[in-house]
């Protein structure tokens, strides 16, 4: 092959591997409503919450770390430990080292392949397949014996280079879907932090909810047993009866129960953090405390926006790009591949003259492959990568629709637990006020005790519930924030390429 037609060859390859054949891809269209259907409670469109900042274009992302709005230094220790010690994201963390590493894998396809297999190696021939024997001399590397055999050595350095153009894009398709995959594994692995962060502060809040539940039955024992000590006195003096007494033991009795039971739970979540936190639950132990924090305001923004920023929105449009690509790659099959490889290198029988003019070797040469029946199996797999895009696409706009949802419902939530939380806070003044007077009625022996008893089981109820909606509250402002995507935007998806 001369040089002029390695050129032309050359210049030709060099216009074809322009060439890509299959869909470009577009971004597949979403539900984005112009606004939530939801408002946020009131204190949320009005102030701009410690932690969070305004962006160019008018929307609100948080900076930096979200749980450090609640401004709890026990939650934020606890936090920092999920992206070190949590198994799950440390999994989905080594899942993107390998999607990343893939990359690398899929380029390599793009350049040539060259190796090397030297070897040593020796021969020997009888006398009959020598003619040279009889006059008792061979050539260089040979020897004859005395029976006229001769032993030949052979020693030999071959190279060989082997090329396949990428002429019709299927590599460079391939590379694409797995730089989107990679991509789609590094917003998994954001979503991973960003869930079970979500899943920590919840069961943070709620595991303070049953302390300030506990704290409060714990007053309410002291209360109903100066309530029983009164019974007793009023029993020994003959004013009250001893029916009164057992009703006032029984709700001691009752509330003692709940105090108990109460610490079930609280274990529970304790450990469930422990979990969270990557430790044993034996070793992780979280102070007790009373629950006093307020939902802090959280810039919502518009459904559009939240389409930028949750990693779980930009995960589900990579897959579809990756599988974009596989369409491409699919049709490429259609066409022919070309295979340009050569071989050279140094063979001699001489070890000395191994790397002299007359040992050199070389060969080079194209060849071209196509398949000329196949059954339609071709076909057939271009439409199963068509399939697999559809349903790709599908998953996208199911992923989109469940993050308006979940932004949806933490709203509405919000919105009615904060009304609901008034409303308790009435019902605690007012059954307040009527155990103040059932309890002097009774006092002055003008009301018996079952008033004070139902006076005093409406409070406690009450208290309890003005508690649980102070738990509600924040794990509702924790998964708003975790629905919003925590701060997280695409334009943090890393390219896997650098």
């Amino acid at each position: 092959m001369n040089i002029r037609l390695i050129a032309a060859i050359c210049t030709l390859l060099s216009f074809c591997v322009g060439c890509a054949v299959g869909p470009n891809y577009k971004k597949p269209a979403a539900p984005a409503p112009p606004a939530f259907k939801e408002q946020p409670p009131v204190n949320f469109k009005e102030a701009e919450a410690e932690g969070w900042k305004q962006s160019q274009p008018g929307d609100a992302f948080l900076k930096g770390k979200w749980w450090e709005i609640y401004n709890d230094p026990a939650l934020d220790a606890l936090e920092e430990q999920v992206s070190i010690s949590n198994q799950n994201v440390l999994q989905a963390e080594a899942q993107y080292r390998q999607a990343k590493a893939e990359v690398q894998v899929a380029r390599a396809a793009l350049f040539p392949i060259a190796g090397t297999n030297p070897s040593v190696g020796a021969s020997r021939t009888g006398a009959g397949n020598n003619t040279a024997g009889a006059a008792g001399t061979s050539a260089a590397g040979s020897t004859a014996s005395a029976s006229g055999s001769t032993t030949r050595a052979n020693f030999s350095l071959p190279f060989n280079v082997s090329w396949e153009p990428d002429l019709w894009g299927s590599v460079r398709r391939g590379v694409t879907g797995s730089v989107a995959t990679a991509q789609s594994f590094a917003a998994d692995l954001e979503n991973a932090r960003l869930l079970y962060q979500a899943e920590l502060a919840q069961d943070y809040f709620q595991l303070h909810g049953v302390d300030s539940d506990a704290e409060l039955l714990k007053r309410t024992e002291a209360s109903y047993q100066e309530f029983l000590t009164l019974t007793q006195n009023r029993l020994t003096g003959g004013v009250a009866t001893d029916l009164d007494v057992a009703q006032a033991q029984s709700q001691l009795y009752d509330v003692q129960s709940q105090l108990l039971d109460v610490g079930v739970q609280r274990a529970q979540f304790e450990h469930a953090i422990a979990i969270l936190t990557g430790k044993a639950p034996s070793e992780l132990s979280v102070a007790v405390a009373d629950l006093t924090a307020l939902p802090p305001p959280v810039p919502v923004g518009t459904p559009s926006e939240l389409l930028q920023r949750r990693p779980d929105i930009a995960s589900a449009e990579r897959r579809v790009a990756a599988s974009n690509e596989q369409i491409g790659i699919a049709m490429a099959a259609f066409y022919p591949t070309l295979t340009l490889s050569g071989d050279g290198g140094f063979q001699s029988s001489t070890l000395g003259k191994l790397f002299s003019a007359p040992a050199r070797f070389w060969s080079v040469g194209p060849q071209l492959a196509e398949t000329l029946f196949d059954a339609g199996r071709r076909r057939g797999v271009v439409a199963e990568e068509r399939a697999a895009y559809d349903a790709t696409v599908a998953g996208y706009r199911e992923t989109v629709l469940a993050a308006l949802q979940q932004v949806e419902d933490n709203l509405a939530a919000l919105r009615i637990l904060e009304e609901e939380s008034a409303k308790v806070d009435e019902t605690i003044a007012s059954s307040n006020r009527a155990l103040d007077v059932s309890t002097a009625q009774y006092r002055a022996g003008t009301a018996s005790y079952l008033n004070v008893i139902t006076s005093q089981a409406t409070l406690l109820s009450a208290q309890r519930s003005a508690v649980t909606l102070r738990s509600r509250r924040l794990v509702a402002s924790v998964l708003l924030t975790e629905a919003l995507g925590g701060g997280w935007d695409v334009s943090r998806l890393p390219d896997p390429r650098r």
